[in-house]
């Protein structure tokens, strides 16, 4: 699927993705000549993201969204997620605001976590932070793609069939590859997968990258409910299997699910590894973003 030539979308806005070179789009199949130039809007578009992820989500299975004046919180009691997703503070209200959250998530008993973005006031808010007692790991940055500026018909490498996830089977094998390639336990996303097996519409879709019987890359795709945004997670491939496009054949699937859901942004958190590749495929930097955690009492 190729898109003709951006232009201002339904609400008037100009095509997000398009840079300012003349000819020159942001598509996973690279340049497409004949287009005229088009402003990037950013602002407007972190704008969105900060009104629908982050300041009024929706909440998930198993989980509820608090608000008040100054935070956004998501309370998921049984091992989900659990944290601050916004904030509105000032620099004399930040360190009460951040006790009160404090004494909060040790009524939940679980570790959580302060998601902090780069345009988070007051600018010392991760002093604060780490002064109330949650620690800081390493920065990702926010990435936005702008879905119909992606060329979808990208194919995985040859020898490689990207195999949807449809059973417990293959979330075990989206978590042999996650726990592979990133270390650590990934339980938790595999019961996540096998429990929106049954949901409709489905609120997380997991794809896996195989090579004969091996699974050499999985990822997925979150669909929060009633927004704009379609959220893109793992994508990590086995070290044999990395430059032959198979991380940007499973961004070119992802992307289709999404569309067909009637998603209008693609939204990732990258890693070092991932901001080069996403930013050659298309995707615009937005801000960086740390998350602060804080352990279980």
């Amino acid at each position: 699927m190729s898109p003709a030539c951006p232009g201002p979308n339904s609400r008037g806005r100009k095509s997000f993705s398009a840079r300012r070179s003349c000819g020159l789009l942001n598509g996973l199949a690279g340049p497409r000549p004949g287009c005229w130039n088009v402003a990037v809007e950013p602002d407007a578009v972190l704008a969105d993201f900060t009104e629908q992820l982050r300041r009024n989500p929706a909440a998930e299975p198993g989980s509820r969204v608090e608000r008040d004046e100054h935070v956004t919180r998501v309370i998921s009691p049984g091992g989900g997620w659990n944290g601050v997703l916004w904030s509105d503070l000032t620099e004399a209200g930040a360190d009460a605001v951040i006790a009160a959250q404090v004494r909060r998530f040790a009524d939940v008993g679980e570790t959580w976590e302060w998601k902090h973005y780069s345009y988070d006031q007051p600018a010392d808010l991760p002093r604060r932070l780490a002064a109330a007692g949650l620690a800081a790991e390493p920065a990702e940055t926010l990435l936005v793609a702008e879905i119909t500026e992606l060329t979808l018909d990208t194919s995985p490498p040859a020898g490689v069939r990207l195999v949807p996830v449809t059973d417990t089977a293959g979330a075990a094998a989206v978590v042999r590859v996650h726990e592979e390639v990133f270390g650590g336990g990934h339980d938790g996303t595999g019961a996540a997968i096998v429990a929106a097996l049954g949901q409709r519409p489905q609120p997380v879709q997991a794809v896996v990258a195989m090579a004969g019987d091996t699974p050499v890359s999985a990822a997925r795709v979150e669909f929060p409910a009633g927004g704009e945004f379609a959220s893109l997670w793992g994508g990590g491939t086995l070290p044999p299997w990395r430059g032959r496009g198979v991380f940007r054949s499973l961004v070119a699937y992802r992307a289709g699910l999404a569309a067909a859901r009637g998603y209008r942004y693609l939204q990732v958190d990258a890693s070092p590894d991932s901001r080069p590749i996403l930013r050659r495929l298309g995707f615009t930097e937005l801000a960086t973003t740390t998350p602060f955690i804080h352990p279980a009492p």
